[in-house]
């Protein structure tokens, strides 16, 4: 098995939302694991700054991820810089909670674009490139949210249950493409797009969570590198979650965002 400083070695990755936060995390970690990454985004400075920061190892492209020409650019984009597509993360999200009697069809519409369209488009636009080369791994980011009823997450949830059967169900029809697609299941991660809960990073500040503490980005970064690698050659249509325990039992239900 490689070393990890050699985990993602030769391999070329698109990575949502990958401004920031959880995005970012990944990105930063497949560059140091020697992978070639393609960072979009819609927060075009911070992406640009990250692309930079990452130096030839990295291309970033203005992405909105509800479209599928922005699509084709970004496939275009992985091709033309670094000639083949070996992952796929589609990590791009939008959150919010809200009771579900005051849950709007527009507030649906717009969660499910970003976080279920934008995963569907995703697949879709790499399955060539995959298909012709014969091998690939695409790492869908769902949520906790994807594997429970939580209160006041009816749109967020229901896009992430959407998330978890979608992910499934390509999962069959591209296997013998020597294609993988896994899920994984964060519970609270420390990032910008769940700051505005109050989440406070730290030993002890989470008592919800079995392990007492909220997650960094970066602790999900590792999970999603995993897949990505050869070391899960024989895994698909899997579901890695990573909740600090929150799954395990009978903890009260959210109320913890």
């Amino acid at each position: 098995m490689a070393q990890l400083a050699d985990q993602l070695a030769g391999k070329v990755a698109i990575i949502t939302g990958a401004a920031r936060g959880q995005g970012e995390a990944e990105a930063r970690l497949f560059v140091a694991r020697g992978a070639k990454v393609v960072l979009t985004d819609l927060l075009e400075e911070e992406g640009e700054k990250v692309a930079a920061e990452l130096g030839d190892a990295a291309r970033f492209v203005r992405h909105d991820v509800g479209s599928p020409e922005d699509w084709a650019t970004v496939a275009a984009t992985a091709l033309d810089a670094f000639g083949r597509i070996d992952v796929l993360v589609n990590n791009a999200a939008i959150y919010w909670t809200k009771a579900f009697q005051d849950e709007t069809l527009e507030g649906l519409d717009k969660i499910f674009r970003v976080n279920f369209q934008g995963v569907f488009l995703g697949m879709q636009a790499v399955l060539p490139a995959m298909k012709e080369q014969r091998t690939g791994s695409i790492v869908n980011i769902s949520s906790q949210s994807g594997l429970e009823g939580l209160p006041s997450h009816s749109a967020y949830g229901a896009s992430k249950w959407a998330v978890r059967g979608l992910s499934k169900t390509v999962a069959l029809e591209v296997g013998e493409y020597g294609i993988r697609v896994n899920a994984v299941y964060p519970g609270v991660i420390d990032t910008p797009m769940i700051a505005k809960a109050g989440v406070e990073r730290g030993e002890g500040k989470f008592p919800s969570v079995p392990l007492r503490r909220v997650a960094a980005p970066e602790e999900v970064a590792e999970t999603v590198a995993f897949l990505a690698s050869d070391a899960s050659s024989y895994m698909t249509g899997s579901e890695l979650v990573v909740d600090g325990g929150m799954m395990a039992g009978t903890t009260p239900p959210m109320g913890r965002y």
